[in-house]
């Protein structure tokens, strides 16, 4: 899940809800939304393999 923060950066959070905290988990900050998407990418990946 991407979101675009107020400083112009995409910021990368965790599909699920983390149960300690009880919001999402961050993944990282990007400058650009294509480069956040291709991080997403490559944890999808990284998953399954």
């Amino acid at each position: 899940m991407i979101r675009k923060l107020k400083s112009g950066e995409y910021r990368l959070y965790s599909r699920k809800v983390d149960p300690r905290t009880h919001k999402r988990r961050n993944l990282g900050t990007f400058g650009s939304r294509e480069a956040a998407e291709k991080h997403e990418r490559e944890i999808q990946y990284f998953k399954r393999h």
